[in-house]
């Protein structure tokens, strides 16, 4: 007899994070029309966009996403929130089809627009020029930050840029390595996928919708750092930007920069167990989150109320993400409702421009 053949999978089954992630879900009383302004606000301000990018757009229900994640901030910084989410994933679609100098030119139009607010100043320096006319991701990130601005504290302000610029640096890495065809090994994947996740800056405008600027000594602790990278790898491992739910998308594409191909690439998981794996890791992540929780200093009454709300901030987020990520259309179609219900997804046939012929 032959050798047997083992035929590829065709399906595979997702963890059961709803069950394990306990956190009351809330969504904010506005939320649907906040969300409805807020996908006009990118669809009329981007002309460049054709038919299918719009109704990926709409299906996408970023505004919803921010409904959960901020479901206590007043009407008018929800919108400024919303705006940006569904900005942050613009940022993310665009940069993904570019080379490394395209994306070179992007960061530096839209860290501009954040370091000089009021008008558009392009540089000169060798090798930076910008254009003449300001680029379109640069004119949409002055609107939503010139809005910011006046009730965002300088502590908030600081940390919305710098880890907006992180974002910038990783999604430079990792065009690179696309550009090389490089496969990272799993820790360099997780160094630079904490910040092309795009949630850092997220976590600043927690501050903003709150109206509270915590302190540098406090948000630089190492139990609040501990628990922004909690937060950060549930959301990027599991949800929002996320690797469990948006790996049959991205295999259709021949993506390799997701936790689970690199787990079945150098530690010879198959499909199901490295899936498998990534939701263990969610899971006990979840409980580190718990934990930490309860390791928080006390700063006095004042600051311990701002970390509360904070730290609550993040939690929405991990349980907000989680229930999200089933409602959008940007993971599983229309079929988000029957994969939350019975976990299993149906592998995407490969595109065929992705196919070697």
């Amino acid at each position: 007899m032959g050798p047997w053949i083992v035929s590829p999978p065709t399906s595979f089954i997702i963890p059961d994070l709803v069950s394990h992630c306990k956190f009351p879900l809330s969504y904010h009383p506005n939320g649907d029309d906040v969300a409805q302004q807020s996908v006009e606000w990118l669809d009329s301000n981007c002309p460049d966009l054709n038919a299918k990018q719009r109704r990926a757009l709409r299906g996408l229900q970023a505004g919803e996403l921010t409904a959960y994640c901020y479901h206590s901030a007043p009407v008018e910084r929800l919108r400024v929130v919303s705006d940006f989410m569904n900005y942050l994933f613009h940022l993310d679609n665009i940069s993904d089809g570019m080379m490394t100098r395209e994306t070179d030119v992007l960061a530096d139009v839209v860290m501009n627009a954040l370091w000089l607010s009021d008008k558009y100043m392009p540089t000169s320096v060798h090798g930076k020029e910008q254009p003449e006319e300001e680029l379109n991701p640069g004119k949409l990130a002055r609107d939503f930050w010139a809005r910011c601005i006046p009730d965002c504290g300088p502590g908030a302000q600081s940390r919305f840029k710098e880890t907006l610029a992180q974002f910038f640096e990783a999604v430079n890495i990792q065009t690179r390595a696309r550009d090389n065809g490089d496969v990272p090994d799993l820790e360099s994947y997780i160094d630079v996928r904490r910040d092309t996740s795009g949630c850092k800056p997220c976590w600043a405008l927690i501050e903003y919708a709150l109206g509270i600027d915590l302190p540098d000594a406090v948000a630089d602790h190492p139990i609040i750092q501990a628990l922004n990278q909690g937060a950060n790898d549930l959301v990027t491992w599991s949800n929002a930007s996320c690797d469990i739910f948006s790996y049959n998308v991205e295999q259709s594409r021949g993506d390799t920069h997701n936790m689970i191909p690199i787990l079945m690439e150098y530690q010879g998981f198959d499909l199901q167990s490295a899936v498998d794996h990534v939701g263990d890791l969610c899971a006990q992540t979840i409980d580190e989150f718990i934990e930490n929780k309860g390791k928080l200093p006390s700063w006095g009454p004042k600051v311990d109320s701002m970390v509360a709300g904070y730290v609550q901030g993040l939690q929405d987020w991990i349980v907000g993400s989680l229930h999200w990520s089933f409602q959008t259309h940007r993971y599983f179609g229309q079929d988000g409702a029957n994969v939350k219900r019975h976990r299993l997804v149906k592998l995407l046939p490969m595109e065929v421009d992705k196919i070697s012929l």
